[in-house]
């Protein structure tokens, strides 16, 4: 089955730039596969195989939008309407974002930078997990490449018009892959030689993270149920992050506010610290900890959106270049 239809303009507030937002390196997920003109993912409806095609009607940043779904099945509209609204942020409103921007004269500039630039969020809260665990310490281009492989070694195979889709494995697959090579020769009986097991957690291109990978799966399956995190108070939410391991802080932040949509985190790495310190404290030494702690309380229910903006006008202002 396929379908057509419009998300009209006034059914959001505020601008869109959909290359900006799908690109941006947010860590919730991979960026949606370009073909042609529309993005494309595969988003599970209602336990339903669903291909979504996402494209802007112009180059207007303040133009609508087109949505194409390709389904084996009969689907609700409405619901597939309901999770493009949600993945893309469209049911927050920019315009107000930008009023606050506006009375910081450090953030009045991102404006310029960033028109358009939409919270990015996870359609597989597992995925969110596991693709910010990889993307720690890691560049966008390798945490991606990561992701998508484990999709297409561990994850169901659908076929559609354009092509093979996947979905993310679920923690029972990830249990049962091997960690590494050896481990993978092993369980063949070493019927392979060592250069031909590829289907293990390292040679997906993760590292050390591996270990990280299996302990998150495993903590899932067993002690942890991702959708509660939705309903938790922010700190009971973020502090039973930390107890997985290859979780610290900054990942912690990551997974809600890309993978739970909790515009109150303020992820802190290295850049985002420095940026802060430049531009509200004199480009002293600031530890990680009050950087973050400043973040959530001068920015409050703007934080997250903050964070992103700012590093995408330090990267694209030549800000960043000056904090090496």
């Amino acid at each position: 089955m396929k379908y057509k239809f419009k998300i009209n303009k006034d059914e959001f507030k505020g601008p869109i730039n959909l290359p900006l937002t799908i690109d941006s390196g947010q860590t919730g997920q991979p960026p949606w596969l370009k073909k042609g003109r529309y993005f494309q993912e595969l988003i599970m409806v209602e336990d339903q195989p669903c291909l979504i095609g996402i494209r802007c009607s112009s180059d207007d940043v303040e133009s609508s939008l087109v949505i194409e779904v390709e389904s084996p099945q009969n689907l609700e509209l409405d619901k597939v309407k309901y999770l493009v609204k949600e993945i893309f942020g469209l049911n927050y409103d920019l315009n107000r974002l930008y009023k606050f921007l506006e009375d910081d004269p450090y953030l009045k500039p991102t404006i310029d930078f960033c028109k358009g630039l939409r919270l990015f969020k996870a359609h597989d809260p597992f995925e969110c997990l596991i693709s910010s665990i990889t993307s720690a310490n890691n560049s966008i281009i390798r945490w991606n490449r990561s992701i998508r492989s484990m999709r297409e070694k561990w994850g169901y195979k659908y076929d559609f018009s354009t092509g093979n889709y996947y979905t993310f494995p679920h923690p029972d697959k990830i249990l049962s892959v091997p960690e590494k090579d050896l481990e993978e020769m092993e369980l063949c009986g070493g019927e392979k030689d060592l250069n031909e097991c590829v289907n293990n957690l390292i040679a997906c291109g993760v590292g050390y993270r591996s270990r990280y990978i299996r302990n998150a799966a495993w903590i899932v399956k067993n002690e942890m149920e991702l959708d509660d995190f939705f309903n938790m108070d922010y700190e009971e939410a973020f502090n039973r992050l930390l107890q997985i391991p290859g979780v610290g802080p900054k990942v912690a932040d990551c997974i809600l506010l890309y993978g739970f949509g909790r515009m109150e985190a303020f992820p802190v790495d290295v850049w985002i610290k420095r940026i802060i310190s430049k531009l509200y404290f004199d480009g002293k030494n600031v530890p990680v900890k009050k950087i973050r702690s400043f973040g959530m309380d001068e920015f409050g229910e703007y934080a997250g959106y903050v964070q992103l903006y700012l590093f995408h006008y330090a990267r694209k202002s030549g800000l960043m270049k000056s904090l090496k």
